[in-house]
């Protein structure tokens, strides 16, 4: 049975009784996150439930930084050390969702992903009726550093509508808009071309809340009946068919996300 660390003890083994150095390391928390093993807050309640152990205590603390070679277990499971960060472009199709398990029952990205793909977790979401790019990482803070809206990236979408569009009322999208007590930022929309009844949008924006193209164009009067995502920041969609997965180079992950935040890249 792991010992249990002093709440108190904070010698230079850190408050965990792991040896780590002042200001140097990785906190516990965050360390899980960026394994994808948990976000930092469950991670705050595992180590407060002491069900996690690093070298062998029973970690009390999700502050403290712990060594690149610390060994960590969760629930009595080792956890692996930090591969290379990777990223891979997937094209999700319409019908699938993009959560790791679906109460519903429902069939998820995960179930139709190549088997030898390590442990991965979306950059955003798409929705079950949505389709296109989905970026796809090892790396649970690369993941959110880059769906925050402080990122700035812009993602890009060619739409559907039933209904015909004002482009009056579109443009004003750009100002953003307040509906129902949730305040959308500034959406920039354009009119591609015009058919029967139904009319394809093109439309950018940066934060990407639940639903929101799908809230806003409702609001105008225009139902979605398809939303295919192109790109994300400077990731495209390009030719890429449906539910095929790419990876991206070490190179373009450097160079599109600074070689700074991605410190795994070799």
């Amino acid at each position: 049975m792991a010992a249990r660390a002093n709440r108190t003890d904070t010698d230079a083994s850190g408050s965990n009784g792991t040896r780590t150095n002042a200001g140097r390391g990785e906190r516990i928390a965050k360390r899980l996150s960026r394994l994808g093993i948990c976000s930092r807050r469950e991670a705050e309640r595992m180590i407060e439930a002491g069900r996690i152990t690093v070298d062998g205590i029973v970690a009390m603390n999700p502050a403290v930084r712990i060594a690149t070679n610390a060994r960590l277990t969760v629930d009595g499971l080792p956890v692996k050390q930090a591969e290379r960060i990777r990223l891979w472009r997937y094209h999700k199709p319409n019908g699938l969702i993009c959560t790791n398990r679906d109460p519903l029952g429902r069939e998820t990205i995960f179930d139709r992903l190549p088997r030898d793909l390590p442990r991965v977790i979306t950059i955003g979401r798409l929705d079950l009726t949505s389709e296109g790019l989905l970026l796809l990482t090892n790396d649970g803070e690369l993941s959110r550093r880059l769906e925050h809206p402080d990122t700035g990236w812009t993602r890009r979408y060619r739409v559907r509508v039933f209904g015909k569009p004002d482009f009056t009322r579109l443009a004003k999208l750009e100002r953003g808009i307040t509906l129902d007590g949730i305040r959308y930022g500034p959406i920039e929309a354009r009119i591609e071309r015009f058919q029967t009844t139904n009319a394809w949008l093109s439309i950018a924006l940066r934060e990407g809340k639940n639903r929101e193209i799908r809230n806003v164009l409702n609001h105008l009067d225009l139902k979605v009946n398809r939303l295919i995502r192109i790109s994300f920041g400077p990731f495209q969609l390009g030719s890429l068919a449906s539910e095929a997965i790419s990876e991206v180079s070490e190179k373009v992950i450097r160079e599109q996300t600074g070689s700074k935040q991605v410190k795994n890249v070799e």
